[in-house]
């Protein structure tokens, strides 16, 4: 049987928009992309790619909704799988793990080993959990998170914490996202001054 495991870039007020780069995500009109990355530029003594390499290591499948799939579909779907570094690795593992979207619009994805969920997404998840072994991995996908937290369905949220206050952006966590009742399971300060912590389901 599967987890389901959400992971973020969250800055101290919530965001979690457009982490990666200036044009990640523009919606709303977010001018602030690629805030986290920024951030590890200034920062970041390499701690945070190895504990991403660490992360991704155990993903065996991704959960995606359709505007993060279409983002990630843009980049990690074309880049070079013999790129140097973390780039190469995480290209390398997200092209061949198997993807599953979630999305009201799409009637075929191109980006391959990518499928379509059904309509009934709660409950196509919950299928996915008991016939996957491993880490079934959310990056963003903010609406599919909220989704599953409704039903129960988030088994660990796996959040990088930066100490910035952006004041704007699309939060993990907005006003009416389900109750649920965690407990921290590990707490890791980087030398960035990053806190990663893991929560599960208490």
């Amino acid at each position: 049987m599967g987890a389901i495991v959400v992971q973020a870039f969250i800055s101290l007020d919530g965001v979690v928009q457009g982490g990666g780069g200036p044009d990640e995500d523009r919606e709303g009109g977010f001018e602030l992309g690629g805030w986290a990355m920024d951030y590890d530029a200034r920062h970041d003594d390499g701690a945070a790619g190895e504990l991403v390499m660490d992360w991704e290591s155990r993903t065996t499948a991704l959960l995606l909704g359709r505007k993060t799939y279409d983002i990630w579909a843009r980049a990690w779907g074309v880049w070079d799988e013999d790129a140097p570094g973390l780039e190469g690795e995480l290209t390398r593992r997200y092209n061949r793990v198997p993807k599953f979207v979630a999305s009201r619009t799409r009637t075929e994805l191109a980006w391959k080993n990518s499928f379509l969920l059904g309509p009934d997404v709660p409950e196509e998840v919950k299928r996915l959990r008991e016939e996957i072994d491993g880490e079934i991995r959310i990056w963003g996908s903010t609406e599919l998170v909220r989704t599953l937290a409704g039903s129960g369905l988030i088994d660990e949220y796996r959040l990088c914490v930066y100490p910035l206050l952006l004041g704007t952006g699309k939060k993990l966590f907005p006003d009416g996202f389900p109750q649920a009742r965690l407990a921290l399971a590990e707490s890791r300060r980087l030398a960035s001054g990053v806190l990663v912590n893991t929560y599960r389901r208490g």
